[in-house]
């Protein structure tokens, strides 16, 4: 039976950005909306709702990439964008940047596009297309998601390539093992600040897929 999920996590994030001096702090973090359709231990079969997301293109090896990324990301939800809004600096070490906030939301994805990585935040959904700020930064692009069928494995511990192969290898297993079919490139999201202890951290790697099986 489906059980459609929108999590919410109430965690409190500071993310100093080095370089930028910008502290992020928030509360809730707006997550993207599944139904599970499958789960087997550590390992799921979802339905993802379309969604909106901001993404960049960097280069790197894939730990680098999303340090690299999640300034410009972050910049831009803390108000590098247009329209532009004055709001007041908060003292002494936080401050938010002028321009219009967009809350955070959950996970960072990042998936590999030739020899770079695209590295993207998902939007909240009360955004459409045409109601997003404009981004300030020209490599920042918006682009809609759309629906589509997730295979997905859930695990905690250090963001290393090591780590990464591990599970994307063990993801693969399960997905030939139910006789699926891999339908385009894995995304490995992380949920959580880097200053959170790695073995509290979640992580996940998604691929989509199809599969023969017509009652799921």
């Amino acid at each position: 039976m489906k059980s459609m999920l929108k999590y919410r996590i109430h965690i409190i994030m500071s993310a100093i950005l080095l370089g930028g001096g910008i502290a992020m702090e928030t509360e809730a973090v707006e997550e993207a909306a599944y139904a599970i359709v499958l789960n087997e231990d550590r390992f799921e079969l979802r339905d993802y709702e379309p969604h909106i997301v901001a993404e960049i293109l960097v280069e790197g090896t894939m730990e680098e990439a999303g340090n690299r990324a999640f300034n410009s990301l972050y910049r831009y939800i803390a108000g590098d964008n247009q329209p532009r809004e004055t709001i007041a600096m908060t003292a002494p070490v936080s401050q938010r940047r002028a321009g219009e906030t967009i809350a955070m939301t959950a996970p960072v994805g990042q998936r590999a596009v030739g020899r770079q990585w695209a590295v993207s935040f998902m939007m909240p959904a009360s955004y459409t297309l045409e109601t997003l700020p404009v981004p300030d930064h020209p490599d920042i692009s918006i682009r809609e998601q759309p629906a589509r069928r997730m295979a997905a494995v859930r695990y905690s511990g250090r963001w290393t390539e090591r780590n990464y192969l591990r599970n994307e290898a063990e993801l693969k297993e399960w997905i030939a093992g139910k006789g699926w079919k891999v339908a385009g490139d894995p995304v490995w999201a992380r949920y959580n600040s880097p200053f959170v202890p790695w073995f509290m951290r979640r992580n996940e790697i998604l691929i989509p897929v199809t599969e023969a099986n017509p009652e799921l």
